[in-house]
């Protein structure tokens, strides 16, 4: 399936590994040319490389922080005019709320809200005025199914959520959509470093905890970051603008609802 976006720009945030990586390989193998960032320079330019050898598409990259205002002006100043942006950012850490500082949740809710939200306002606008925009926010499926040692993620998380599903009915007729996409239990880094702050609380090896969660999917594995890049790809696609302000699920069918 042509997803009709080959040539197009994207800003892919946290793209070095894990789910960011996911997304940003797909939409080059469909022809879109990467601004990728990370923090850490070593990985971020070995992941790009990796996409060139196999694409042959235009890859850029920026090691920088995205929470700040000098990185957002960093990749924007390389590409102030992309028609896919995808916000990424690593969780904040899981725990206990009592022992969370004031400044603990402000980086949580810089972190997880308001940078998507500066990345959003500097780019919507363009978007408008050319007739396509296409956004995706990673997010999480506590989302809708809170995690109980991720609260400052729930919180952060809703929050963005609940800004997005008013502006994507704004923004829609200019063929501009906002979407977030929810993982569950996905092969990341991060699911180690929850699994292992579990295991300290627990008395269980790290081990132990992974396959109890495993077991607990209904699908019976985690989920790999190809198949994340490949769900990120089709809401980047010039085939789905008729859907925007939805929170796509991807846990392997943990999240028991019917909405």
């Amino acid at each position: 399936m042509d997803l009709g976006i080959r040539g197009r720009r994207a800003i892919v945030c946290a793209s070095s590994k894990g789910l960011g990586l996911g997304c940003a390989q797909q939409l080059a193998r469909e022809g879109v040319e990467l601004v990728m960032l990370a923090r850490g320079q070593e990985a971020l330019e070995a992941a790009a490389a990796a996409i060139r050898a196999e694409t042959g598409v235009k890859v850029t990259t920026v090691a920088t922080d995205i929470t700040t205002p000098e990185g957002r002006a960093k990749v924007l100043a390389i590409c102030p005019n992309p028609d896919i942006l995808v916000t990424n950012a690593g969780g904040p850490k899981p725990g206990d709320f009592r022992d969370w500082s004031r400044d603990d949740w402000i980086a949580a809710v810089d972190a997880n809200m308001l940078t998507p939200i500066e990345l959003i306002k500097a780019t919507v606008d363009k978007m408008i005025a050319r007739k396509f925009g296409r956004i995706v926010n990673i997010t999480s499926a506590s989302v809708k199914q809170p995690i109980e040692s991720l609260g400052m993620s729930n919180g952060a998380r809703a929050g963005l959520t609940g800004f997005v599903a008013g502006l994507a009915r704004q923004i829609i007729s200019h063929n501009v959509t906002i979407n977030n996409l929810l993982p569950g239990p996905f092969a990341t880094d991060r699911i180690l470093q929850t699994a292992a702050a579990r295991a300290k609380d627990s008395g269980q090896t790290v081990d132990e905890i992974l396959n109890a969660r495993m077991a607990a999917v209904p699908a019976k594995r985690f989920g790999t970051p190809a198949e994340f890049g490949q769900a990120c790809a089709f809401l980047c696609s010039a085939s789905a603008g008729f859907m925007t302000g939805q929170n796509l699920v991807l846990d392997g069918g943990i999240y028991p609802g019917t909405l």
